[in-house]
């Protein structure tokens, strides 16, 4: 595949998985030498020309990938009228913020993200790193596969108006989308307006030589706790069986410290392995990537990026058939008479010749669970796959625990819309039998257990592949399929605090302020990268008729999306002096006028200050804003030309005037609701792909007995006998 991009700063990122792939990726840019970091991280694998080839190259592309919001579309669509066309800006095409200025502290501030972060007492925090334009990047390069997949089918071409601010929003953890389980099944727009207090759900607790994070979730986790601790008479009442009441409690998290104290982490993380209780090191990032099982993996490597200065770079997100899809080259060179790779023709893909949707005709089976689970298999769903949900009322998804009084939990009906539910029991040998039959006629099965629960089954990648050599299989768990770590379960708060992120989520004056209890992630871009290889390997069915193998795992991509700051950092540490970013962004907070209200304010050259002093005058720029409504302080600065967004909350997003021009929201039912309800809209806007379908997130086990007669050709009777043996479950009528 050949891949022409011409973008500027972290949304260089796109091209950068799908060169991880085996995609010919070439750069439109200047020779430089040296490269700063963030460039380095994004852009190795590629390769780099100059300007006066970009016309040359554009005739021999499948796809243009470009920034310009100056860049005339209709004009390149007749010139190239089988081009896809990716167009990355702010805030997409054709609405009244289409000439606003972006920053990742922007979109934080607008997708409702910044409103959740931070501690109730104190202002709201700003996520480290580059984590909106990260994640808005997995979206993008999704859209493109996606978009490619049906320009072959089609014989022509498309462009797609992509917003940073619309793939933050549904790729970080979106407002509107399946949150965590912590949420009991409440909408994010439900909850208390201030940041919300979920410490106690994951403590960060001190021991004799550093911080745990300990998950005591479930009932089987706290009496295993509660014996270690020789089972005290003060948390003796039953009550403490529910997570609730433990939260409650003024004295259980005290007594965990206390009991700690005199512990080191790693005697620690030994015994609760042991027990069965979730617990993690909170490490540095530094540490993190020395740990043996990033180490195991081959995580990272060395990238010499001067004479006599290496530094440690991320070395790709994925395996594929077992091995590491990293970089295939260290720094690129500037080549300035380069041409495309010699390769075949794309074979286009096999689909109904009048299908509306890309993935028509492609059938899923979905193993998945909680968010990265549903997440993966919902983006091929609202994509036209035929997805069918496997779960039982034994081992239901966790999502569908509802704390509400509805029969369904509304989050979940977002994740999981346009899918069907096979009720079905994988212990028993009926069971396997159905899901072997499956498979055969199958082109993609997903999951996301902890690594060897899929072989414990008798279903890994070896045994599917023997019953269908054209199935792909994508794995994705807290550390991936291989290593030391990989049989560990991976709570989302724990495999952020082995990472290293919860270390950098923090207050700078409070080391100890640890703050990303309340968020999501990296469950939605991690999904949206197994998604980009199930793509991947889909491309590569089509040539060798031959399926493949996807692992993930969402502690390296979580590393990966900080691999410019980790390789910063180790260069920092070893002396070498680090040059400052052409693109910097120096963002602050600024409370404003009312309760609890913010805005954030982004400053990238002295241009930005010289237009915020043009605003303000003589007035401090904290007592101008101070003095003003934040949409006031927003719409000046923007005017100015100055990064500058109001602090939303969830529930103010559909109604704020840009999710309404972009058509980013739907109102939507379900039958166990009485109530519509706001979901997201498309994964991507295009010329030729039209809003997903509108089928409503499946009862458990509704399709059970519709699935067996249309898939299988079995009859009433055998279907009657299957759910009496107890292999499969049938839904209630």
């Amino acid at each position: 595949m050949r891949i022409l991009e011409n973008v500027r700063g972290p949304m260089t990122a796109t091209t950068r998985y799908l060169a991880e792939l085996g995609a010919d990726v070439v750069r439109i840019d200047t020779p430089s030498d040296p490269r700063e970091i963030d460039w380095i991280a994004n852009n190795r694998g590629k390769r780099v020309t100059g300007t006066n080839r970009l016309e040359d190259l554009l005739a021999g592309a499948d796809a243009y990938v470009s920034d310009d919001r100056a860049l005339d579309l209709g004009a390149l669509a007749t010139a190239h009228p089988n081009l896809v066309v990716l167009h990355i800006t702010p805030f997409g095409k054709g609405n009244e913020f289409s000439d606003w200025q972006g920053s990742d502290a922007v979109f934080h501030a607008q997708m409702g993200e910044l409103a959740r972060s931070g501690l109730p007492d104190k202002p709201p925090l700003l996520p480290p790193g580059q984590l909106a334009y990260a994640c808005a990047a997995t979206q993008a390069a999704f859209a493109l596969l996606a978009a490619l997949h049906e320009a072959r089918a089609k014989g022509t071409g498309d462009t797609i108006d992509f917003s940073i601010l619309d793939g933050a929003s549904q790729a970080l953890d979106p407002g509107f989308g399946l949150s965590g389980s912590a949420t009991s099944g409440r909408p994010l727009a439900t909850m208390p307006r201030g940041r919300p207090k979920v410490g106690m759900m994951y403590p960060f607790i001190p021991c004799k030589d550093g911080t745990v994070r300990l998950c005591v979730m479930t009932k089987r986790h706290w009496h295993a706790m509660f014996a270690w601790m020789g089972s005290p008479e003060a948390f003796a009442d039953p009550l403490f069986n529910s997570m609730i009441e433990r939260f409650r409690s003024p004295d259980l998290l005290p007594a965990f410290a206390a009991f700690f104290a005199d512990k080191t982490c790693a005697e620690i993380e030994a015994t609760t392995r042991e027990l069965g209780i979730p617990l993690a090191s909170v490490f540095e990032f530094e540490d993190a990537i020395a740990t043996e099982q990033m180490q195991a993996r081959k995580t990272f490597v060395d990238v010499e990026i001067a004479s006599g200065a290496s530094a440690p770079f991320p070395n790709g997100t994925t395996f594929v058939d077992g091995q590491r899809m990293g970089s295939t080259s260290d720094i690129p060179n500037f080549d300035p008479e380069l041409e495309w790779l010699e390769r075949a023709p794309l074979p286009s893909p096999a689909r109904p010749a009048d299908a509306d949707f890309p993935l028509a005709d492609l059938k899923v089976l979905d193993l998945g669970a909680i968010v990265v689970g549903a997440e993966g298999s919902r983006l091929l769903a609202d994509l036209g796959a035929d997805v069918i949900k496997i779960e039982s009322s034994s081992f239901p998804d966790g999502m569908r625990q509802n704390a509400t009084k509805f029969d369904i939990s509304p989050t979940f009906v977002t994740g999981h819309r346009n899918k069907r539910s096979l009720g079905l029991n994988l212990r028993s040998h009926d069971g396997k039998a159905i899901l072997r039959d499956l498979v055969k006629q199958s082109d993609v099965l997903l999951a996301n257990f902890r690594g060897g629960v899929l072989q414990s089954l008798g279903f890994d990648y070896a045994s599917l592949k023997a019953i269908n050599p054209r199935i792909i299989v994508g794995q994705s768990s807290a550390f991936g399929e291989t290593g030391p770590w990989s049989q560990l379960k991976g709570y989302g708060p724990l495999v952020r605090a082995w990472a290293g992120l919860s270390r950098q989520w923090r207050y700078p004056d409070d080391p100890e302020s640890m703050c990303d209890a309340s968020t999501v992630y990296p469950d939605h871009t991690a999904s949206r990268i197994g998604a980009i290889a199930t793509l991947a390997l889909l491309y590569r069915r089509e040539r060798t008729g031959e399926g493949g193998d996807v692992d993930i795992s969402q502690a390296e991509v979580m590393l990966s999306q900080f691999g410019a700051q980790i390789a910063a950092d180790a260069l920092s540490r070893a002396g070498h002096a680090i040059p400052v970013p052409a693109n910097r962004e120096d963002s602050t907070v600024y409370p404003c006028a009312g309760d609890d209200e913010w805005c954030t304010i982004t400053i990238r050259s002295a241009s930005d200050e010289a237009a915020i002093a043009s605003v303000t005058g003589d007035t401090p720029l904290a007592e101008w804003c101070a003095a003003r409504d934040p949409r006031e302080v927003m719409t000046t600065l923007q005017s100015a030309g100055v990064p500058a967004a109001a602090m939303l909350r969830v529930a103010e997003m559909p109604e704020f005037a840009y999710f309404q021009q972009r058509g980013f929201f739907r109102k939507e039912t379900h039958p166990r609701l009485p109530m519509d309800f706001w979901m997201e809209t498309s994964a991507y806007q295009s010329r030729h792909v039209p809003a997903p379908p509108t089928m409503p997130a499946p009862d458990l086990c509704q399709h059970t007995a519709e699935i067996l007669r249309d898939r299988l050709g079995l009859d009433e009777a055998r279907i009657t006998e299957l759910a009496e043996a107890g292999a499969v479950e049938l839904g209630k009528a």
